[in-house]
């Protein structure tokens, strides 16, 4: 007895997820630990096996930034900034230590890597880079992309982003990424002969994607929301910290004017004066410091700069899976097509107008040789149809397992990031706030002595 084929409408329902701890738990439900993964994990070629596998043995660091003047690819003079990346061992081998290596990349290497990364790890949420020009600054801060200040947070975000991608559990271990570390020459031709370009989806077809779903997993549909409400409020975070900091610029700068109000009245007081004078010291110290504040602060900004960048890397997994939901209906819906006309073909009545139905009327039945000859092409497509469903359907179920512990693993990761930042960034506020209380103290002492 035959086996019935699978139902395509099933096939299409989304996976059931295993789960990955305790459902109770939220955000905190699983951590990837990287002792607890298999030594040859990975994505085909571009993954090392345990022999070559050394990026946990390193400490890598982006040490310093430096101003440079090329040629571009349209053999046009360009300035850019190049990058130095420095890695060094942190074991001894044979009693002896390993030499720190060293090389140079440029911004657009760091975008290359990330590209790439992108489309073969289209399951997991790709570490961002930082901005390539300044966004959500305070007016005094320049906005110039070659800024010595801007540049300087930069090359901590590209640290940053190195030190995500060699902390990730999978991603750490991908050949291109340990080639950009290693290799200055040839990297960008060894990228592009991995033919990582040929497997990106079009932008048409993702959007197609987005409209056409019939049935979309409402877990990535929520997550899809909560990307876009992530990026939705550090962007008004944002906003209203750099408003609160020109606020808090002129503030600060008002109490220079105390200070040269009191040092010119000190100069007509014979008693008063060194009270003045002393006061207005005080006022002019506390006006100058906020350029410096406010700059540290900005290393705060960058940290949740990094998860309003983050939301369009959880965006990218949402589509990803889209896409593939897409063209698991698109199989489904060519498959049921196939078994209707070989039925019809077979029973020889036919339920939905066909231009083949018309043609069949003006010009005569086939012969049953004919018939014959088609039901059984249309039964080699529907075998076909049937194991290529099948496929597509164990690939999606597999993506939205890893996808989801990756998931999990980010959100772990996130919760643990913004709660540090936004601790230190109150530690900061409140620092800042005594030293206020300490100089008018100080200035109430002055007046006192007067």
């Amino acid at each position: 007895m035959e086996q019935a084929p699978p139902d395509p409408e099933r096939l299409l329902q989304p996976a059931p997820l295993e789960p990955l701890g305790n459902p109770d738990a939220g955000l905190e439900s699983v951590v990837v630990e990287e002792a607890d993964r298999p030594r040859d994990e990975g994505s085909g070629d571009g993954t090392m096996t345990e022999n070559n596998f050394w990026l946990k043995k390193i400490e890598i660091s982006v040490s310093e930034a430096e101003k440079r003047t090329g040629r571009n690819a349209m053999n046009m003079q360009e300035t850019y900034t190049a990058y130095l990346i420095e890695t060094r061992s942190v074991e001894h081998t044979d009693g002896q230590s390993v030499l720190t290596d060293s090389l140079w990349r440029r911004y657009s290497e760091f975008e290359l890597l990330r590209n790439y990364l992108l489309v073969c790890y289209p399951h997991i949420v790709v570490p961002p880079l930082p901005e390539k020009r300044a966004e959500f600054v305070w007016h005094k801060l320049s906005a110039d992309n070659m800024d010595p200040d801007f540049v300087e947070r930069r090359r901590i975000g590209l640290e940053n982003f190195l030190l995500r991608v060699a902390s990730h559990p999978i991603l750490c271990r991908d050949k291109i990424f340990y080639l950009f570390l290693t290799q200055e020459g040839n990297w960008k031709e060894t990228v592009n002969e991995t033919g990582f370009q040929l497997k990106a989806d079009s932008r048409l077809k993702a959007l197609n994607a987005t409209f056409r779903v019939k049935n979309p997993d409402k877990r990535f549909t929520e997550l899809k929301h909560y990307g876009d409400e992530l990026q939705s409020v550090i962007s008004h975070l944002l906003r209203v910290r750099a408003r609160v900091a020109d606020r808090l610029y002129g503030v600060y700068k008002v109490h220079g004017n105390y200070g040269r109000v009191f040092s010119e009245w000190s100069a007509i007081e014979k008693e008063m004066g060194d009270g003045l004078q002393s006061a207005g010291h005080h006022m002019d110290v506390y006006a100058s410091s906020i350029d410096d504040i406010l700059e540290d602060e900005e290393h705060y900004a960058d940290q949740l700069k990094e998860y309003l960048f983050y939301a369009e890397a959880l965006r990218a997994v949402c589509r990803k899976h889209e896409l593939m939901q897409y063209d698991l209906e698109m199989a489904a819906q060519d498959l049921a097509s196939k078994k209707q006309q070989c039925e019809e073909l077979a029973t020889g009545t036919v339920r939905t107008f066909s231009l083949k139905g018309m043609t069949t009327k003006l010009f005569g039945q086939e012969t049953p040789e004919q018939r014959e000859a088609r039901i059984k092409v249309l039964e080699d497509q529907i075998s076909e149809g049937e194991q290529q469903l099948k496929s597509k359907n164990l690939e999606g179920r597999e993506f939205v397992k890893n996808a989801w512990a990756d998931i999990e693993r980010f959100k772990e990761q996130k919760n643990r990031d913004l709660k540090e930042a936004l601790i230190s960034y109150a530690v900061m506020q409140i620092s800042m706030c005594k030293k206020g209380i300490q100089v008018w103290t100080n200035a109430k002492e002055c007046f006192s002595k007067m």
